[in-house]
């Protein structure tokens, strides 16, 4: 039986939609945007909607009479309209395969990147400037430091594993995990403790109404004077006016991102041109591994949909939805 499959990314380029096509079972139909904005052509034929950060909303749902099902690639749901789907008995799948050993080895580099000043001392390298000695005074070895983690799940966990091999200390916060078990790290009494005395701390939570902006003035005051700030998760979670002022002050020494409020964000954003601020554009999970993974358990899920079982890591909110079955024929 054939499904058409609509992949809702303007931006994936060709090696990317290859690693799409390379997963997908025999015989099914890929659709991808021919407008950058526009996709009421590709909402109208598709039966399987496969999402990596764009948006969904009611309207696109509207478009889509023959949908029975939403995959995301990742994790990050914030951007579809779950009341929506609730709305049309559809229900959201979720990919945390290929998610985690990317996130936590993109966390690690940024840390070690920024405590070496890596970008500071490359560029100046091939610009001509040999600052073998003028570096010294602001870098620092990982190994002694307390690294405190936001969130002790799947990525939390890998980012924990991976310092503790680089003998930094590691201290959590996550009101939902209150046993580490035997991973080696300590659990902060609260969130305001663990600012206060990790000298790197890495948010590893989703975005959710109650997190947004969980990084703002009161607690960028909570944490130690000389921190880093390091954010693989949302931008959402950070109020970057706040950041900026933290920064230019001198309270934090500096932040590292792979992810903005506003993505792309516009180039005025002061974060892109300040020299204790290091930004990624959202790579954590980027690569092809990461990629091939999730493709996998993308179109796994999808196959659970047209065999009548139910679909693994549904978000909590569509849990037990019935959609429609697939046609017969």
């Amino acid at each position: 039986m054939s499904f058409t499959v609509f992949y809702l990314n303007p931006r994936a380029t060709d090696d990317v939609l290859a690693m799409v096509r390379e997963q997908m079972p025999a015989g099914w139909r890929l659709l991808t945007p021919s407008h950058p904005t526009e996709f009421a052509r590709e909402l109208g034929e598709c039966d399987f909607l496969v999402v990596a950060d764009h948006q969904v909303t009611a309207d696109y749902l509207a478009l889509a009479p023959k949908l029975r099902m939403i995959q995301h690639q990742g994790v990050g749901y914030e951007r579809i309209d779950l009341a929506a789907c609730r709305a049309r008995g559809i229900p959201l799948g979720l990919s945390p395969q290929g998610t985690s050993v990317g996130v936590a080895e993109h966390t690690l580099l940024l840390i070690l990147a920024s405590y070496k000043r890596l970008v500071r001392a490359a560029t100046g390298a091939t610009s001509g400037r040999w600052m073998q000695w003028e570096l010294r005074q602001g870098s620092f070895e990982l190994a002694g430091k307390t690294l405190g983690l936001v969130g002790l799940g799947r990525i939390g966990r890998e980012v924990a594993k991976r310092a503790l091999a680089f003998d930094a200390r590691v201290t959590y916060f996550d009101p939902f995990v209150p046993n580490p078990g035997d991973l080696g790290v300590r659990r902060a009494a609260d969130l305001g403790t663990l600012l206060g005395e990790a000298d790197v701390v890495s948010l590893h939570v989703p975005l959710t109404p109650e997190n947004k902006h969980l990084i703002n003035a009161a607690t960028l005051r909570q944490m130690k004077r000389g921190a880093l700030l390091v954010n693989t998760a949302r931008g959402g979670l950070v109020d970057e006016p706040a950041l900026v002022e933290a920064l230019r002050s001198g309270h934090l020494r500096g932040a590292a991102l792979d992810v903005l409020a506003q993505e792309p964000p516009p180039a005025d954003n002061p974060l892109l041109h300040m020299e204790n601020v290091l930004v990624t554009p959202h790579i954590a999970t980027g690569t092809s591994d990461a990629m091939r993974a999730k493709m996998r358990a993308v179109f796994d899920n999808l196959l659970r949909h047209t065999r009548g079982e139910p679909p693994l890591n549904v978000v909590p909110e569509l849990a037990g939805l019935s959609p429609p079955p697939p046609p017969a024929g």
